[in-house]
């Protein structure tokens, strides 16, 4: 599958298609909010940008993985959070206009933490040299994650209308081809499926699990309230795995790789949506209740994705 023209040509246009939908919901106001509310972002986004990868390594060296393997889950760990973190923070009572600051920002910082990340994975861990991300593929990953949102961007403030009626065709079409990617990766290895879960399985849906987990009691720790832990949970938990899928395939040419995300992309909907459940069944209602207007108009003004 890795050398089919589904992944060397349909899949980057397709993610291509995707970020520039996901610009067609920002406005420069998504990044500016981040001045009335800097303490929760920055949590947010130092849980997500160093907790995680260190988080990833630790499981990548624990259970032994292989080193396509932990690259993989180094990749995921560098990915931004997923649109779909929005929809899930408002369907549990979270801050979504947080979800939508920290998708806008994460989409751009994407271009500089993965190559980071991914390049420090290769180093350690491929030791047999069959990985490379050299400065033409990372100008390749800026030019399929962060073009597409600026010109997204720029529709949205020329075309309103257009981007509003195109925001739903958009997602559906990003949940469609994600579908259809990791379905495929997986047919495409499955002599070799059992053998990927054994490997990855366990690792990929503890991470998945001890993403949620930190987001929420690392935001909790650090005196944000139940609302915003809940977004951040959901932000650091729920990755952009169309991105990472992207990246394994396409860029680094890998099915090895993508393992880790066509495993994650699957048990992190269910997983999310049983933590979502246990936060807002053992939280205070009146945290959750707070300010309930605000919620509203936040939920009304943040695209759900």
């Amino acid at each position: 599958m890795k050398d089919s023209a589904l992944i060397s040509i349909g899949l980057p246009i397709a993610l291509a298609i995707i970020m520039c939908g996901l610009g067609l919901s920002l406005t420069p106001g998504d990044f500016a909010r981040v001045l009335r509310t800097p303490r929760a972002v920055l949590v947010a986004l130092a849980l997500q940008v160093l907790v995680l990868p260190a988080v990833a390594f630790g499981l990548a060296v624990a259970f032994g993985l292989s080193p396509l393997i932990a690259v993989g889950i180094m990749l995921l760990a560098a990915s931004p959070g997923g649109t779909t973190a929005n929809l899930l923070s408002h369907l549990f009572g979270g801050d979504v206009a947080l979800n939508v600051t920290l998708t806008a920002i994460n989409s751009v910082l994407a271009v500089a933490t993965i190559p980071v990340v991914t390049n420090l994975a290769i180093d350690h861990f491929d030791s047999d040299g069959t990985l490379g991300l050299q400065f033409a593929k990372i100008v390749q990953v800026i030019a399929i994650v962060l073009i597409p949102v600026l010109i997204g961007m720029a529709i949205r403030h020329l075309a309103p209308t257009f981007a509003a009626k195109a925001d739903k065709p958009v997602r559906i079409f990003s949940v469609a081809v994600l579908f259809v990617v990791t379905v495929g990766a997986l047919i495409s290895e499955r002599e070799n499926a059992a053998d990927y879960v054994r490997q990855a399985g366990g690792a990929v849906t503890l991470f998945c699990a001890l993403s949620l987990t930190i987001g929420y009691l690392g935001a909790r720790l650090l005196r944000l309230n139940t609302r915003q832990a809940i977004a951040t949970s959901m932000e650091v938990g729920v990755h952009n795995t169309t991105v990472a899928l992207t990246i394994a395939l396409s860029v680094l040419n890998s099915i090895d790789v993508a393992i880790p995300v066509a495993v994650y992309s699957i048990v992190m909907y269910p997983l999310a949506a049983v933590f979502g459940w246990v936060v807002t069944r053992t939280s205070s209602g009146d945290d959750l209740g707070m300010s309930s207007a605000t919620a509203g108009q936040a939920g009304a003004a943040a695209p759900r994705q």
